[in-house]
């Protein structure tokens, strides 16, 4: 027999639902307005309105933040389950899309961004001019399930079983610097000498330390006196001749104002990987611009 739902008896305001699932997820009221895009009042007032319709508080402040009551525990997980259930049906809604026309999103690293997928989606665009591409220039993991881009550009193998990934090329990166750096360091033709220099660190350094501290170099946090969480700003600084930084040989053999460092170090190595959601890959839009980047990829 046919289960019905008694559709009188919901009165669950989703709005108001997804406003208390992000702020539990985000901590506070301030992060979830911005996630949100709306003024934390306005958020505020729709947490607020759903506690009293519910008759219970569902949170409590800890310190600056907030903190899930026992109540509120218990509903969340029902609530995500809402979220995701919400973004399946609006993954399956745009899967069901079979116009040509449309936006696309791309987020890929700031570097990719910037070198790689200009020329690529002007091509795209001179081919189908309908279609409009959003390039999402972020070097954090941007989420696919939850729609923050289409389609997602990564150095690593995607083990989202959700996701469809291919894998486009293989890459290297060196050390840079420019010719008025080189010329003023003491000795970059040995290990002890290279330990010396100057180089250019990004804001979470721990892994590019210990990648080159792998290669045999006596480093420190000392060795970096700049550091920089945009890879562009870091570029621009080595172009500059601030010291020593490290680029993709794609990109460092082609800038003339830098010279390769100690190429007697062995390169870094990476994969470059292109993923989408399953359901999202139905769109014929996102499927052929994901298509065409992987035709792109695999021909540089």
């Amino acid at each position: 027999m046919r289960f019905r739902m008694e559709w009188r008896s919901v009165t669950f305001d989703w709005n108001r639902a997804r406003a208390f699932l992000v702020t539990a997820e985000e901590g506070s009221y301030s992060a979830a307005a911005r996630a949100l895009g709306m003024t934390q009042p306005t958020l505020g007032r729709q947490v607020e309105a759903l506690e009293k319709e519910l008759g219970i508080a569902l949170f409590e402040r800890v310190g600056r933040g907030l903190a899930l009551t026992p109540s509120g525990l218990e509903l969340v997980e029902h609530v995500r389950a809402m979220g995701e259930a919400a973004s399946r049906v609006s993954l399956a809604a745009t899967g069901q899309s079979q116009s040509i026309e449309g936006t696309v999103s791309v987020t890929a690293s700031e570097i990719d961004s910037a070198f790689l997928l200009p020329p690529m989606v002007e091509r795209l665009r001179r081919d189908h001019p309908g279609i409009r591409i959003d390039v999402v220039a972020s070097n954090s993991v941007r989420d696919l399930r939850r729609r923050e881009a289409d389609i997602a550009v990564r150095s690593f193998r995607p083990t989202d079983p959700e996701l469809i990934a291919r894998k486009v090329m293989d890459g290297e990166a060196r050390l840079y610097a420019a010719p008025s750096y080189i010329e003023r360091a003491s000795d970059l033709d040995t290990p002890h000498g290279l330990s010396g220099a100057d180089f250019i660190g990004f804001e979470d350094n721990e892994a590019y330390l210990k990648g080159l501290t792998r290669l045999g170099l006596d480093l420190s946090e000392r060795s970096f006196p700049l550091r920089s969480g945009s890879h562009l700003v870091h570029w621009e600084l080595a172009k500059q001749g601030a010291g020593i930084g490290v680029m993709t040989t794609r990109v460092g053999d082609a800038e003339p104002k830098v010279r390769r460092v100690a190429e007697w170090l062995p390169a870094f190595t990476f994969e470059t990987w292109l993923a989408a959601h399953r359901e999202l890959n139905t769109s014929r839009r996102v499927r052929l611009v994901f298509d065409r980047l992987v035709e792109e990829f695999r021909e540089l």
